[in-house]
């Protein structure tokens, strides 16, 4: 059966703040300590899943993390009330109260991998939540992260859910931020994982300034557990070099779609060997391989724009169109780039540019906001349809958005009790709203 792709976007929380929790990423980096708006950045996504669904596009909405996580903070020796343990937490380890508070759950990116029913043995689409080892504040989200996409994706004729992969670093995974598919007409498939190292052995390329923090093996367990075979999947190698400048995930250098990969020049360790790779499994697909020129883009420009952290979306056969986030038409060598790209014979046909500013300076653009889950209609009429935006979702999410959240937060404002009750508030009544039971701890 032909399959349609959904893109879910995690909705921004409550406590989204600026607190530089991500080494290797150098808008988080660059941001850290400074004044966050969380009721502008939840509006922005909220906005931008809109957009797409007034496109034609399947849109869902995934909930974020309840944060602060006073159970994380006990578990790490702070002991008492709420409040008390936020202000000990405050007063001895502010850095373990910024990571127990971050919103980073909202780049849905790096919330799972998920294989298509078309791939998998079995026929299920299939979710393995990412173990998220390489960041502390990003570890601690994929027990909830997996009860959400359970409530979301509940049948189990058409969905198979399995636990994150061992929190080792062996086995550091990331999700579907170091993972793409290339399809063609007919739907044939083949699902591209990027790693960064590999984890035994010695001597192998490897960045040396920022972490690579996808390893071959967790990419090669994910296919495992999805049931994919090996005509089906292809292991490439991001190169470390470009791992150092910046680009800590592959998403950040590369983004696929149908039969179309559009990436850096020096995305990957080998561009030839991946190509042919591409065509050796993907035989009688036009594929369309768009490699951007490091004297067109440099790769600076490519990480400040997020050029390729761009959603690539097939509005109708033959046209696609790329979602952009506004710092591209800001970015004299990417506005110029795109110019150029509209005139070229390829399938995408259209720039569509969205301010998603609040994210942008978190480190993360609108292919972070998004997990993207290819359905047939059988399965995609399985979806918990409260999770599917529409213009009743979207008036209700906002209404929520301008009654629980705050206008501004500054990182010292993670200690205040009254925004864990406030947290703890709106996402009691999201779960309401989005019919999705009882997936956080508090409630349970």
């Amino acid at each position: 059966m032909i399959e349609q792709e959904a893109n879910f976007d995690g909705l921004v929380g409550p406590t989204h703040n600026y607190a530089g929790l991500s080494w290797g990423n150098v808008a988080s980096n660059r941001h850290a300590k400074s004044m966050s708006h969380p009721r502008e950045a939840a509006l922005q996504g909220l906005s931008k899943m809109k957009a797409l669904a007034d496109m034609g596009l399947v849109q869902g909405v995934l909930a974020p993390q309840a944060r602060p996580d006073t159970d994380t903070l006990r578990r790490l020796g702070f002991a008492g009330t709420d409040a008390q343990v936020l202000d000990s937490a405050f007063r001895e380890a502010p850095h373990l109260l910024a990571a127990c508070s971050s919103a980073s759950a909202m780049w849905t990116a790096n919330a799972a991998t998920v294989s298509p029913g078309a791939d998998t043995l079995d026929g299920r689409v299939h979710f393995t939540p990412a173990n998220l080892v390489n960041k502390f504040h990003r570890s601690i989200e994929h027990e909830v992260t997996g009860r959400i996409l359970r409530s979301v994706f509940a049948d189990e004729a058409h969905f198979c859910h399995h636990q994150a992969l061992p929190a080792h670093d062996d086995f550091g995974d990331e999700g579907a931020a170091n993972h793409t598919r290339l399809h063609n007409e007919q739907g044939h498939g083949l699902e591209l994982f990027v790693y960064g190292r590999r984890a035994h052995q010695p001597g192998a390329p490897a960045p040396r300034r920022f972490p690579a923090r996808q390893t071959l093996e967790a990419s090669r367990a994910v296919a495992r557990l999805h049931g994919l075979s090996e005509c089906k999947t292809a292991f490439i190698q991001q190169n470390p070099a470009v791992i150092d400048q910046g680009v800590f995930h592959n998403d950040v250098i590369a983004v696929g779609n149908g039969n179309v990969l559009f990436y850096h020049q020096q995305a990957f360790l080998d561009t030839q060997g991946m190509q042919a790779e591409v065509r050796r499994k993907l035989p009688d697909t036009e594929l369309h391989f768009i490699e951007v020129k490091n004297d067109e883009v440099p790769v600076a420009d490519a990480v400040k724009s997020y050029l390729f952290n761009t959603q690539l979306v097939t509005l109708k056969p033959g046209h696609m169109a790329l979602i952009a986030p506004t710092e591209c038409a800001g970015t004299p060598s990417v506005n110029a780039y795109l110019e150029r790209l509209l005139a070229m014979n390829t399938p995408i046909r259209e720039v569509r540019f969205m301010d998603v500013k609040q994210s942008m300076q978190n480190g993360g653009g609108p292919a972070c906001l998004r997990l993207r889950v290819a359905m047939n209609q059988a399965q995609l009429n399985a979806v918990n349809p409260a999770c599917l935006m529409n213009d009743r979702l979207y008036g209700r999410l906002t209404d929520w958005v301008q009654r629980h959240y705050r206008d501004r937060l500054h990182p010292n404002d993670l200690r205040d009790p009254a925004l864990l009750e406030e947290s703890r508030a709106a996402l009691d009544e999201l779960t309401q709203i989005l019919e999705l039971g009882s997936v956080y701890p508090f409630q349970r």
